[in-house]
């Protein structure tokens, strides 16, 4: 019988590889998004690889939005087998300088997106037997400087799911929490300045970090293989090791990496 998986985020960057690498591989799927022109996009991509999709727009930040896509994938395909949490943003801003009502927005996508969509599919993933993955970052791992919304929500992302883990040991429910490094895609471009408009640039170069589709083929190894955690790049592995040793140190090594940053809040 043929999975299914539910993807957030899947009009772009690491969402939309998932959506191309999953279809090839002969799973039913869900793309779940806000952009319903860049949805349609994706969609005329996904027919030259699989008639197995369907597309709902949705804004992970609304309960309701996320009830109707679980709703609706459940009724199109009978069950959900995987829900991928990817749907994310970021922002870049000092603490000082920042609107709450920013940190609030980000929370709202990122950390609360994750919890209503999980929530809502859990039932059939019990039934299932099936996988909650939670596309985090090496900023829920080491509090990164002018993203403090971003840390935040990623952090409370990955305790969120752990604690899921582990109320599920016995129910054969799996759960990955999946960090990336820095990665090749439009989240910088669109994340929030200080009062909540999208910076439009990147301050990285982003030719030279990991691609999405790189991402999206270890996340999938690694739904595969019931890892319970994967973490990505030779900078993110190290970042962990260090930080977990070494903290205040990590905390200077971090402070002089964005301060090198194209237009640094810093400066």
């Amino acid at each position: 019988m043929q999975k299914t998986v539910v993807i957030t985020g899947a009009s772009s960057g690491i969402g939309e590889a998932l959506v191309y690498l999953f279809l090839k591989n002969k799973f039913n799927v869900v793309l779940a998004a806000r952009n319903i022109d860049n949805l349609k996009l994706v969609e005329q991509k996904c027919q030259l690889i699989s008639p197995h999709f369907f597309s709902v727009v949705c804004d992970v930040s609304k309960e309701l939005d996320c009830q109707d896509l679980i709703n609706r994938s459940v009724a199109k395909y009978g069950g959900i087998d995987i829900l991928i949490n990817n749907a994310g943003i970021s922002m870049r801003a000092m603490f000082n300088d920042c609107d709450i009502e920013v940190i609030k927005k980000v929370m709202d996508v990122n950390f609360w997106g994750a919890v209503y969509c999980s929530k809502f599919a859990l039932p059939f993933l019990l039934k299932s037997k099936g996988t909650i993955v939670g596309v985090s970052s090496i900023a829920g791992i080491k509090g990164l400087p002018a993203r403090t919304g971003y840390s935040a929500s990623k952090f409370a992302l990955q305790g969120f799911l752990e604690s899921l883990r582990v109320e599920n040991l016995n129910t054969g429910l799996k759960v990955l929490i999946a960090c990336p490094g820095y990665t090749e895609s439009n989240i910088r471009k669109s994340a929030l300045n200080h009062i909540g408009n999208s910076q439009s640039e990147s301050p990285l170069s982003e030719e030279k970090l990991m691609s999405a589709e790189q991402v999206a083929k270890t996340i999938f190894k690694a739904v595969l293989k019931q890892k319970a955690y994967v973490y990505m790049t030779f900078e993110g592995k190290m970042l962990l090791w260090l930080n977990k040793f070494f903290p205040l140190m990590m905390d200077k090594i971090v402070y002089n990496k964005v301060s090198k940053e194209k237009d640094s809040p810093f400066k």
